[in-house]
Order: structure tokens, then C-alpha cells, then sequence
């Protein structure tokens, strides 16, 4: 327990620093960085031998937050074909160690993940798209609502499950949930994401768009979608046995098994910030 304390202290620390410097050029490179070892932990459970088409994969996961956040404009079918293109001509290359399923596996975890977790840049960036119904302040509060409503709700989840979970919630794919824990992560990440809007409330100058009924709706709507994202993760572990995707963090595991969650968050976020700008 103190070791999973301690390196959930150290995470929240780099996320800190990471929102330090969400206005900055330097914030692409935290997506960037998760993405691509996300990637290669994907890549690593399934196991992939390629090293080629590894490298390739994890480089190109990498850099697509950095390029959406310099706002370089590509041609998004051609760079898909030529991708896909060059991802089968590895598999020709070294075909006695590659499956075609590695090149599939590569090809989904190099585009899904870094895309989802770039919603964190467009979430920053949403004022310059809807300045009418936007403030900057806006931006960063959706980043931490993202986060934490992924976060949050984990923690609670254990927390509250640990103490108090009897009726088992998917016993076939993660057996420790309870529905007990699931609805304490709802509750928790409610009553963080209500202090954090009321804080920002109290400091921020700008006029910040959601009201508190609206803020409890979210926040419910992602906590939901955080567990079903770590229900996803915990499918592919059972799939190839495993019980973690890797140790980069002591006794949470890795960058997929403490970030599985946001990669369902931020995007369905994404989704509901612009529909409310577009029907309001």
C-alpha cells in the first residue's frame, strides 16, 4: 500500500507539472511521451518481435501529438495509406517473426492512442475554436476534468471496493471490481470535479461556461466511461495473461495501466464540449 501511495504521489506530480505547462510548446511533448510508451506496452503484451515495426509504430504514435499541436496540416488518407503501406512492407521484411495481427495491433495502438490523448490539446485549444462559447479558462478546466474524472474515479473505486465491495461487478474480467467501488468512483470524482469548478470559480477572472448541474452530468457520463475504458484494458491483459502492462510505476504498473482510462475520457469529452458549443 505504501508503494502504491507513493507512486501515485509521483504521478500526480508529473500531471501537475504537465498542467504547469499546458500554455506552453513544451506541453505537446507529455502526450507525446505517453503515447509512445503506451504503445510500446501495447506492443510488448501482445508480443510483437518486430523490432522494426516497434520502433516505427512507437515513433509515429509520438509524434503526431507534436504535430497537432504545431498545427501542421497533413493529407490525412495519404499519410494513412502510406502508413499502413509501410507497417506490411516490415511485415515482408521479417515475415518469420511477424504476424499479420502485430501489424494490426501496431497500426491500432499507434493511431488510437496518441489521438485520444492529443484530445488533451484540443480540449486546451477549444476557445480558439468556439471563442463565443469559450474562455481560455475553459480549456484548462476541461483538461483537468478529463484527468481527473479518469483519475479520481479509479482511486475511489479502489478505495471504497477495498472496504466495502461485496457484490462482484465483472468477476469473469477484473475480479476485485465491485459495484460498490463503481459507485463510489462516480461519487468521489463528482465531488472533486464540484470543488475544482468551484475553486476555478473563485480565481479565475474569466467567466467559465458550465453550470453545477452540468458539471455533475459530465462528470457522471465520464466516470462511467473511465471504468468501461479500464474494463477495456483489463480484457486485453486477460487475453494474452498478463497482469500488468508493464513497471514503470511501482505497484500500478504502467504508463496503459494508469492512463487506460483517460484514453476514453478525453475523447468523449472532446465530443461533448463541441456538441454543447454547437447547440448553444
Amino acid at each position: 500500500m505504501k508503494t502504491r501511495i507513493l507512486s501515485g504521489v509521483g504521478v500526480v506530480v508529473f500531471l501537475i507539472v504537465m498542467l504547469l505547462c499546458i500554455y506552453t510548446p513544451v506541453f505537446a511533448l507529455f502526450p507525446a511521451l505517453l503515447a509512445g510508451v503506451a504503445v510500446f506496452e501495447i506492443e510488448r503484451v501482445a508480443q510483437v518481435k518486430n523490432k522494426l515495426l516497434m520502433g516505427v509504430s512507437i515513433a509515429f504514435a509520438a509524434l503526431l501529438p507534436i504535430l497537432l499541436a504545431a498545427g501542421v496540416s497533413l493529407p490525412a488518407s495519404l499519410v494513412a495509406i502510406g502508413y499502413c503501406i509501410l507497417l506490411l512492407l516490415f511485415m515482408l521484411a521479417q515475415y518469420e517473426i511477424t504476424r499479420f495481427e502485430h501489424v494490426a495491433i501496431a497500426l491500432f495502438a499507434s493511431i488510437a492512442v496518441p489521438f485520444s490523448l492529443s484530445c488533451m490539446i484540443l480540449l486546451r485549444d477549444i476557445y480558439t475554436v468556439y471563442p463565443q462559447s469559450y474562455s481560455k479558462a475553459d480549456g484548462l478546466l476541461f483538461v483537468m476534468f478529463g484527468i481527473s474524472s479518469a483519475w479520481v474515479t479509479d482511486m475511489f473505486a479502489y478505495f471504497v471496493g477495498s472496504k466495502f465491495g461485496k457484490h462482484k461487478m465483472t468477476p469473469k474480467i477484473s475480479p476485485k471490481k465491485s459495484w460498490e467501488g463503481a459507485v463510489g468512483g462516480v461519487v468521489g470524482a463528482v465531488l472533486v470535479n464540484l470543488l475544482v469548478y468551484a475553486i476555478f470559480n473563485a480565481v479565475v477572472k474569466e467567466r467559465l461556461l458550465l453550470p453545477y448541474w452540468a458539471v455533475i452530468l459530465i462528470t457522471m457520463a465520464l466516470s462511467v466511461i473511465s471504468m468501461l475504458g479500464d474494463l477495456s484494458a483489463s480484457v486485453i491483459k486477460r487475453n494474452y495473461g498478463v497482469k500488468d502492462f508493464g513497471r514503470l510505476i511501482p505497484a500500478h504498473g504502467g504508463v496503459m495501466d494508469r492512463f487506460d482510462s483517460c484514453l476514453f475520457v478525453l475523447p468523449v469529452l472532446y465530443f461533448i464540449v463541441r456538441l454543447a458549443a454547437m447547440l448553444s
